[in-house]
């Protein structure tokens, strides 16, 4: 469980989100900071998965402040380095011996969520874990724990004797490793841990030679090694500042107040509620849609900056915990419960409800686990919060056979499946369908055999889905050959929570932003955050850790 005690103080919230709520005054708020990777693999090799390998950061100063630099884990008698600039140059440097770097992995999963979920598993065993993202998210053997190639081989060994198949090895041995060079007014330094404040609170970033790529951001920022051998550049920046680079971004410069003030009060649930996702990294949150997109203050608007202000301190909460607080883009008409598109424990807010302003379809009476009825559904397009938007809640995609192959082979190697040399597709079918009508389980039929996706899994084995509500319709050639598969389907994402296109919809229609909340997460109550909320709580689960 973990609880932060924060005093809040006092706020009239006024009629910005439809709340009428007042909070005796007592004394500022305290506000916490957060430790955002910004810049998350410096240092990294290319690869097919991976952006373009960063090569060089310039970090400066705003007008008329200078950087402060110190070295945390250097010579605590060596002065602070006052600057208006520092360049990081990152390169790899050979090592005199050959160094190996292993790790036990337990579980290879697409999302944190179904990782974590894993991971309970796991320690149910009586194993210390611990979860990363090396790439996909993975549960590795806690590293600290299981220290030594002879340990890390016994406890594979003890899993493959008791019919675990998924656990193996990742092993490397390298030669060269990689290297951050800061040059600081023509002097260079090598150090692995950096330190830059300044008085402002305000730093300017940039990875490319193009001034307009500059980003801005609040607070500090601290060079720090990662779990995976390189460097990561991280934000250290109050909750509330952290929200200004976050809100606009996630809902749209132009999305109604209230659309601005539900999504701001998520985005502040779901960062308190996600502190632990890079523990293994030694910071809490990254900048992407692994976790929220966050990209400094270049784009603040007046809109957002009111909506934080406005809702300052106020979270959502269930019996009161902290929700898990996803959202997406579109829903495609119904949103998911979080167990259609992850595994783990049922929560109970985050349940099927119609994405429309009026309750036209009665999912109670005519689910869409039926693939005709569902199919009847996807037909539809009028009377929905999302109606209207093109390419994403509603959409038609067509993929060949061929590339069909491509996208499969190159998942299934990734995850070190026994049929990823198959040659072809033989057939693919929907095995069941969750109420919402979000796929549960796509049957795949290949020349080696039969296979089988689940949930949130389909959308990262396959180009054409946005999300895993839709149908297959067969393309047939000549002698009714298969040819490939047209997707037809809705929304865009997976579908769980708030559907920011339908909070504009219900805004525009004059809805509160607690009203909005209130449709989205049933169940739930926006509060205060006080020293009684918890953050979050672990939950038992019972799914199983992997195939036997």
């Amino acid at each position: 469980m973990i609880k932060i005690t924060i005093f809040l103080g006092v706020f009239w919230l006024g009629n910005f989100c439809g709340i009428q709520s007042a909070v005796a005054t007592q004394s500022k708020t305290q506000d916490i900071k957060l430790e955002v990777g910004i810049l998350q693999r410096l240092g990294s090799l290319a690869t097919d998965d991976q952006d373009p390998v960063i090569e060089q950061v310039t970090i400066n100063s705003t007008p008329g402040d200078s950087l402060k630099v110190s070295f945390p884990e250097g010579d605590k008698s060596s002065p602070e380095i006052q600057t208006q600039k520092v360049v990081l140059k990152l390169d790899s440097v050979a090592i005199p011996q050959p160094k190996l770097v292993e790790k036990l992995v337990l579980s290879d999963r697409s999302t944190f969520e179904t990782a974590e979920d894993s991971a309970k598993s796991w320690k149910k065993l009586g194993i210390e874990v611990e979860v990363a993202q090396p790439g996909r998210w993975q549960v590795w053997a806690k590293r600290d724990v299981y220290g030594t190639p002879l340990v890390r081989r016994w406890l594979l060994h003890s899993l493959e004797a008791n019919g675990y198949t998924s656990p193996y090895l990742s092993t490397k041995v390298l030669h060269q490793e990689p290297r951050v060079t800061l040059v600081i007014d023509g002097q260079e330094y090598y150090e692995d841990e950096v330190a830059i404040t300044t008085s402002k609170n305000l730093v300017k970033v940039n990875t490319t030679k193009n001034p307009q790529s500059t980003r801005l951001y609040g607070g500090s920022l601290k060079l720090q090694p990662n779990a995976h051998g390189e460097f990561t550049l991280v934000n250290h920046v109050p909750l509330e500042t952290y929200l200004r680079g976050v809100v606009p971004y996630e809902i749209g410069a132009n999305a109604p107040p209230q659309a601005v003030a539900a999504q701001t009060i998520i985005a502040r649930t779901y960062a308190l509620r996600n502190l632990r996702r890079f523990t293994a990294d030694n910071y809490q949150l990254c900048a992407t849609v692994h976790c929220q997109v966050y990209k400094g203050l270049n784009g603040t608007n007046p809109i957002s900056d009111r909506a934080i202000a406005e809702t300052a301190g106020l979270v959502l909460t269930y019996e009161n915990e902290l929700i898990d607080a996803l959202y997406s883009s579109t829903t495609g008409g119904v949103t998911a419960a979080f167990e259609d598109t992850w595994n783990g424990t049922e929560r109970p807010y985050l349940q099927p409800v119609l994405d429309a302003p009026s309750p036209f379809w009665d999912l109670a009476k005519y689910p869409l686990n039926n693939e005709q009825t569902f199919r009847h559904f996807i037909d539809l397009s009028q009377g929905f919060n999302e109606t209207g938007r093109e390419g994403v809640f509603r959409w038609r995609k067509k993929r060949s056979i061929s590339n069909l192959n491509q996208d499969l082979r190159k998942y299934l190697r990734k995850i070190r499946h026994p049929l990823a040399d198959f040659k072809t597709i033989e057939s693919m079918q929907v095995h069941k369908r969750s109420h919402s009508g979000r796929i549960l389980t796509l049957t795949i039929q290949t020349d080696r055999g039969k296979l089988q996706l689940h949930k949130n899994e389909i959308r990262s084995a396959l180009e054409p889905p946005r999300s895993t509500f839709f149908y297959l319709q067969p393309i047939y050639g000549d002698a009714q050959k298969l040819k490939g598969y047209t997707f037809i389907g809705g929304g865009f994402g997976h579908g769980v929570g708030l559907s920011q296109y339908g909070s504009y919809n219900l805004a525009k229609l004059g809805w509160s932003a607690e009203q909005i909340l209130a449709f989205y997460y049933p169940q739930t109550k926006i509060k205060p955050l006080d020293n009684t909320i918890v953050f979050w709580r672990e939950q038992s689960t019972e799914s199983s850790v992997s195939s036997k």
